[in-house]
């Protein structure tokens, strides 16, 4: 029996009606079959869905304390509300409530009890907090941070909740689940921007500053070296620094903070690489390194047999004109005779400058010879005394530079070169080095050291440990930040080293080599420089208390714009090869020594 409505044909155009009306739209296609609200979680369809408030925070919070939540391999919706609020009532309250702590803690005095650290340590935050408060350092602010997680079931639910309050609950965070508002806890992580729960903490911008998840970088890359552990995500720190725009380094850390051990994992590890590595070591502490992998250790004294001519000159490249390395030479050489000679007037000054040129041409060292025939004709420090002699006016400078031809510093300063750099590995012990000298000597042998770099185009890093010493003096501070900003060139990164950070930015030339260093590891800092740490290198109040608070071999690793914190980790081997800790170092010797007259070692054995 046909419909009613085919026979009357008033009824087309309202059936018409009704079937465009009834056209799906977005909201349709998008939104659950059924949602029930219950008092524990929300049933969206056939997913579940639960939320939660975190309702309590530690005194301190580590940056990015909320990023290995937002890295869990799980959906979820998270919503942070900040509400800033007026200062002025604030201080009042602020103001009453120091009174009353102040009170509290007088009375307990009176009574003669014992002191309340956590009376102290609140008043001193409260000083703290009111002070910057007043001078707009800070503000403060509301803050509600809710999540939402899903679940295929009850069961998936509960692993998620427990994942994510281990994680929290480690920082000394805690949450709850919105019992009975879960309808309004769910909105409001949505990305609506309503906020249903209000449920607040007071906090000050320096800690609300910590909640920015999106910290946690991966610097992991299929070359390059393991650096440590990401802190952030467990991930693992493998880089190539030659890949960065140079491939300077600088490490800072207090003594005990585990820079030395850094160091020498990086040089154990770039050796493997096919890497060459020189080292500039103040306490030769590098020699057993050197010892192991087969390299050379040069000790570097006023009675050692190791010697090293100021005078050596690069081999001249077939890109380079024999001028202009001859004059880049004779300016290097006044800077070291500047710091041997105790400081030059302008005259001296102008007069050491031709005295060295007419050293050199009275050896036939001139831009119009054969640059090959240099090599076998180079003088002495006692050359550049005799030419002196025979010039006016320079009594002064003979008196000054026989020190160093004929007295005490001879030995060092007035010998040809004996050493030479062809192992992959070498360093150059100075710890017997006569303390006044130890500039003077650094900047001899980095010089000799760059003369090698310009000669022979080959991947290599420089490593000057304790560079405090050679930013002492204005000329061995230059030399370096020169050193560092031309090394791109010959395929060379500079790693600078030191534990003195106070000394270090005293000179003109500290900013401009952490500037011109790609790669920046701090480790555990001092309270006494952390500021100027901070200051340098543009640290969060967060980062200065983790680089303070920092275990040994830990800190923050600065890579490009990237920077996560960082575990330093080595194998047992490498342990073996690398520590420095004085007990394990003699355990390490007297097991040697015990083996040694048990048996007699095999050249692989020594190695170990």
């Amino acid at each position: 029996m046909p419909f009613p409505f085919f026979k009357r044909k008033s009824s087309i155009p309202e059936l018409e009606k009704i079937a465009q009306e009834t056209i799906l739209d977005v909201k349709d296609i998008i939104a659950p079959s059924s949602i029930i609200v219950g008092d524990e979680s929300i049933k969206l369809g056939g997913r579940l869905a639960k939320s939660f408030f975190i309702f309590s925070y530690p005194r301190y919070l580590s940056t990015g304390w909320l990023s290995p939540v937002i890295n869990l391999d799980t959906p979820m919706d998270i919503a942070i509300f900040i509400h800033p609020l007026e200062t002025g009532p604030l201080l009042k309250k602020l103001r009453r409530r120091v009174t009353e702590v102040q009170a509290e803690i007088a009375e307990r005095e009176e009574k003669g009890l014992i002191r309340d650290p956590a009376l102290e340590t609140a008043y001193r935050d409260l000083e703290t907090l009111r002070e910057r408060l007043q001078t707009a350092q800070e503000r403060m602010a509301n803050l509600g941070v809710y999540i939402t997680i899903y679940g295929e079931n009850e069961k998936q639910l509960k692993e998620i909740e427990t994942t994510i309050r281990s994680i929290l609950e480690a920082r000394l965070i805690y949450i709850k689940p919105n019992t009975y508002k879960q309808r309004e806890g769910f909105i409001s992580a949505l990305p609506y921007g309503m906020d249903k729960i209000q449920r607040y903490t007071l906090m000050n911008t320096s800690p609300i500053s910590s909640i920015f998840p999106f910290i946690s970088f991966d610097l992991s890359s299929n070359e390059g070296i393991l650096y440590g552990i990401n802190k952030h995500n467990n991930s693992l720190i493998l880089f190539d620094r030659f890949s960065l725009e140079n491939a300077n380094e600088v490490v800072f850390g207090k003594a005990g903070g585990g820079k030395s051990y850094a160091v020498k994992l990086e040089i154990l590890r770039l050796l493997m690489q096919g890497v060459d590595v020189i080292v500039i070591d103040p306490e030769n502490e590098y020699e057993f390194l050197a010892d192991a992998v087969g390299g050379s250790f040069f000790n570097i004294s006023l009675s050692s047999q190791n010697h090293i001519n100021p005078f050596d000159l690069p081999v001249v490249r077939e890109d380079e004109k024999p001028e202009d390395v001859l004059r880049a030479n004779v300016i290097n050489l006044v800077g070291l005779l500047r710091i041997m000679l105790g400081g030059l007037t302008p005259e001296e000054d102008a007069i050491i400058d031709r005295a060295i040129t007419e050293t050199y041409a009275a050896r036939d060292i001139t831009p119009e010879t054969n640059p090959e025939t240099w090599h076998a004709n180079i003088p002495l420090m006692e050359d550049l005394e005799s030419v002196l002699e025979g010039m006016e006016g320079t009594e002064s400078l003979v008196r000054r530079l026989r020190k160093f031809t004929k007295g005490t510093y001879s030995q060092f300063f007035n010998q040809p070169t004996n050493i030479s750099m062809e192992k992959s590995f070498v360093s150059f012990g100075i710890r017997d080095m006569e303390e006044e000298l130890r500039p003077m000597a650094m900047f001899v042998i980095m010089r000799y050291i760059w003369n090698k770099v310009r000669s022979e185009l080959k991947k290599r890093v420089l490593v000057v440990d304790e560079a405090w010493w050679i930013m002492q003096t204005e000329d061995g501070a230059s030399f370096l930040y020169g050193l560092a900003k031309r090394a791109r060139k010959y395929w060379l990164g500079v790693t600078t080293v030191t534990q003195d950070v106070g000394d270090f930015m005293k000179s003109t030339y500290g900013q401009p080599i952490i500037t011109n260093s790609s790669i920046q590891l701090l480790l555990k800092q001092s309270p006494a420089t952390i500021d100027v740490v901070q200051k340098a290198f543009n640290l969060t109040e967060q980062e200065k208390y983790l680089l303070l608070e920092s275990a040994v071999g830990e800190g923050l690793f600065f890579a490009g714009p990237k920077h996560v914190a960082i575990k330093i980790v080595a194998s047992y081997a490498e342990d073996q090869f690398i520590t420095t800790s004085p007990e394990q170092v003699l355990k390490i010797k007297k097991a040697k020594e015990k083996l040694a007259k048990e048996k007699p070692l095999s050249e692989e054995e020594k190695l170990y």
